[in-house]
């Protein structure tokens, strides 16, 4: 099979779809990786590296995608490569198609592209295996931003996180308790944070509560949300509902209670947001400042971090993408994982959920 790696287009996103090791896998199994000319440079992997592991160099990225039989990417293709897509390709990244406009879907509806969202890849126990990386990435550097965003030079309201002798920590509020919402509790608990995290599932405050047992935890009810967002120095939107847009649980009037200057991070912008206030930004222009609260919603959070990112990537991704390569659409078939995870197929969507979607 002919597989294409584009450098990513999408501006700050420096991870790239495939690492030299990931191309050395595939190539020794007999598929030719056309390489875009310095897809990887961000995350510091050079087009030699690339060839070494036997990839094929192209130079430009309407090549890398018009070669493909399987294209693999990182981020959702823009306007313009949904464009240079054959029909009938196979296309594998982090899509986020539930919170993408409805014509962009329509194009790959239109082409007969099978789209395979790696994000919905789920294991057999329930679990998101390629997705997870990310989620910890994310989690444990939304404690360290948080940090940053309450210091008085970025805006915030002028707070350690830890506190000090005679002066309490900064409050953590945590909407979710799965793996972005307990790698947040734990890095921020390890700098010295007050940390409440609400879910709707019991379990999963149980198991985030044995592992943490000096949070608070909350049931996830609208009363319960409104009563702790006041009291919130930071807010974390730790929300995911695989294939659909993420539901708003913070209204623009909770949003309203909070104090001056509180730190909102809504970390689930990727699927649409968990507040009503988010919007998505960048890692140029990461803030802005709505009902006098800062909002932090960059949705490539990970990405800032690409060289770690990739390699933790690659390494959950791999057994699947060389399923995929080696049997092709026939893979959806075989294994109920990519199954879970197709979105479009046939000219027909699967797995998808659009619930007042929008464009990033």
């Amino acid at each position: 099979m002919n597989i294409g790696i584009p450098k990513e287009s999408r501006p700050f996103e420096y991870r790239v779809g495939l690492s030299p090791a990931g191309v050395e896998i595939l190539s020794q199994s007999g598929h030719q990786v056309f390489v875009e000319h310095e897809a990887g440079v961000t995350v510091g992997f050079s087009d030699e590296d690339y060839e070494k592991a036997g990839a094929r160099l192209v130079y430009s990225t309407q090549e890398a995608f018009g070669r493909a039989d399987l294209l693999l990417k990182v981020a959702r293709p823009v306007q313009a490569e949904l464009d240079w897509l054959r029909p009938g390709t196979i296309l594998a990244g982090f899509l986020h198609l539930a919170s993408t406009q409805q014509d962009k879907i329509d194009i790959l509806l239109e082409k007969k592209i099978t789209s395979i969202a790696f994000e919905q890849i789920e294991a057999p126990d329930g679990s998101l295996p390629v997705l997870r990386p990310f989620s910890q990435i994310g989690g444990a550097m939304a404690a360290q931003i948080a940090a940053r965003l309450l210091q008085n030079n970025w805006g915030g309201k002028g707070i350690l996180m830890g506190g000090m002798p005679g002066v309490p920590p900064a409050e953590i509020v945590i909407l979710g308790a799965g793996v972005v919402g307990t790698y947040a509790t734990q890095m921020c608990l390890g700098m010295g944070a007050h940390v409440t995290v609400i879910d709707h599932n019991l379990a999963a405050l149980q198991r985030i509560w044995d592992r943490f047992p000096n949070i608070v935890t909350k049931i996830s009810t609208k009363r319960n949300i409104e009563r702790s967002v006041i009291y919130a120095d930071v807010l974390i939107g730790a929300v995911l509902s695989p294939g659909q847009r993420t539901p708003i649980l913070v209204t623009r009037e909770m949003v309203r209670s909070m104090k001056p200057r509180s730190v909102i991070m809504d970390i689930s912008i990727d699927e649409g947001g968990c507040v009503e206030t988010s919007r998505p930004t960048t890692h140029e222009r990461p803030i802005y400042i709505e009902e006098g609260v800062l909002h932090y919603c960059v949705p490539n959070i990970p990405g800032a971090v690409a060289r770690t990112a990739t390699h933790a990537f690659v390494n959950s991704a791999m057994p699947y993408i060389t399923e995929i390569a080696a049997l092709g659409p026939d893979a959806i078939l075989s294994n109920l994982s990519i199954e879970a995870a197709v979105n479009t197929h046939n000219g027909k969507l699967h797995n998808l959920v659009r619930l007042h979607a929008r464009e990033e």
